[in-house]
């Protein structure tokens, strides 16, 4: 059986347009940063509530992604609490992070994903290998907000 040039054509375009969307659903779920093996730091920070925080999330300073979220465990602190321990690695390339900074839990958009970014202190030491950041602030979850605008209070 012999093949037009219009088939050949119109198989072409197909298997271009599922590479398309290959790649798209790569950048969108955030799997196109799995190969991507540049050397980082670690550092840990301890969170009353994580909401909808994922391993491999961004970790970001003013909207620029340094690093991403490596492990979430649970832990219980010293008086007897329960947190999330959250792993983060910082790109070796942003060495410069003060100390004293803090990380908030944030959401990309009003129903998007949530993520980590960190924001500057003031200290003259950096955050290195090990490292913990001290000040962190909880994920505002949905359901709260809706809850205390139903309720009209506090919950």
């Amino acid at each position: 059986m012999k093949l037009n040039r219009f088939e050949i054509w119109v198989g072409f375009f197909v298997v271009l347009g599922i590479a398309s969307l290959l790649m798209l659903a790569l950048q969108v779920s955030g799997l196109s940063n799995f190969y991507n093996t540049e050397s980082g730091y670690e550092v840990k920070a301890s969170f009353a509530n994580i909401g909808g925080l994922k391993v491999r999330s961004k970790v970001t300073i003013s909207g620029v992604t340094v690093g991403r979220v490596v492990s979430i465990a649970l832990d219980q602190n010293q008086y007897g609490e329960y947190n999330a321990l959250v792993t983060l690695s910082i790109n070796d390339h942003f060495n410069k992070i003060p100390e004293d900074s803090s990380a908030k839990i944030l959401t990309a958009g009003l129903l998007g994903d949530n993520y980590i970014g960190i924001v500057p202190g003031q200290a003259e030491e950096y955050l290195k290998n090990g490292s913990t950041l001290e000040l962190t602030s909880q994920a505002m979850l949905l359901e709260d907000l809706i809850s205390k605008f139903a309720v009209g209070g506090e919950k």
